[in-house]
């Protein structure tokens, strides 16, 4: 189980309430709600190895080369993203949390945690499921494997299974499709332009007809015409720059540089008296004794 972490801690900030503080008054909320959302789908969902990950960089400068408008309009300053006030302390706390139970944090210099899940993904040799708010990991989905997607939109205990058939069901595309349809319809969340009069349908229809964002330019480059709805092809053709960069943004990596982990699902914390100092300084006795419960049975 891959851990998409700064979409959970995210998710958990704003959907538990900012009054739960710990003893000295600092926000908590994002941290319980990570402990409470861990021990949900290790309950559930039983996995024998774990990763947390992280963004050793939230906006990579290789996809902003690419794309200068990538993540743009989430920018505080400079390199800095745009993140609640009350969060920010609540991150290093999370990371120590983790580090005191021995759940493998992950991160690597220069990519994201969409990275770092697809090289972990790349590297697995057995079933892998990854838990995001995160569309653009529906990429990684392979029945054949399988890896799917646990996707948190309607909630950690409402969790969607998105595999390949999840995919062709929404989207009307092949179900290993989804990071070429998503390049033609582009994602505004991320600053993705997408190719200017190609919406959702038309992205489907040309994935569809010829298979990939590959097999589509080549086609255009040979001069061919047919498979392209009404206008599609000048679209195509005016958006040829944008559509040779942005497979670099939007594909997820799968070599980043990763160290050495253990991955193991841990019985007992990695150090206690380290996880007991956290507890009592952050009141997080509650959800830490039921996850620690949850682990040791």
């Amino acid at each position: 189980m891959l851990l998409d972490t700064p979409s959970l801690y995210f998710r958990a900030f704003f959907g538990v309430p900012d009054s739960i503080k710990g003893p000295d008054g600092s926000p908590v909320n994002a941290v319980r709600g990570l402990i409470d959302m861990i021990a949900t789908l290790v309950r559930s969902h039983s996995p024998t190895a774990l990763a947390a990950t992280m963004d050793a960089d939230w906006r990579p400068a290789f996809r902003v080369a690419a794309i200068p408008t990538y993540k743009a309009h989430r920018v505080a300053h400079g390199d800095t993203e745009e993140v609640p006030e009350a969060l920010v302390p609540q991150i290093a706390v999370i990371e120590q949390v983790l580090d005191a139970l021995g759940i493998a944090r992950l991160e690597s210099p220069g990519y994201e945690a969409d990275d770092v899940i697809g090289t972990l993904t790349h590297q697995a040799t057995g079933a892998v499921d990854i838990v995001t708010g995160d569309r653009d990991l529906f990429q990684l989905v392979d029945d054949a494997r399988p890896v799917r997607v646990l996707y948190t939109a309607r909630g950690i205990r409402n969790l969607q299974i998105v595999d390949e058939e999840f995919v062709t069901a929404k989207y009307g595309i092949p179900g290993r499709a989804y990071a070429d349809f998503a390049t033609l319809r582009g994602d505004p969340s991320d600053g993705l332009p997408g190719v200017p009069g190609v919406g959702e349908k038309t992205a489907a229809a040309l994935i569809t007809r010829f298979g990939s964002l590959a097999a589509l330019l080549e086609a255009l480059d040979a001069g061919a015409t047919d498979g392209f709805p009404a206008g599609a092809r000048n679209r195509l053709t005016a958006a040829r720059d944008y559509l040779r960069a942005a497979p670099a943004v939007v594909e997820v990596a799968s070599g980043a540089p990763l160290p050495a982990a253990d991955l193991t699902l841990p019985a007992k914390p990695r150090d206690p008296e380290a996880l007991v100092r956290l507890a009592d300084r952050y009141g997080l006795d509650g959800p830490l004794n039921r996850l620690l419960e949850i682990l040791g049975g």
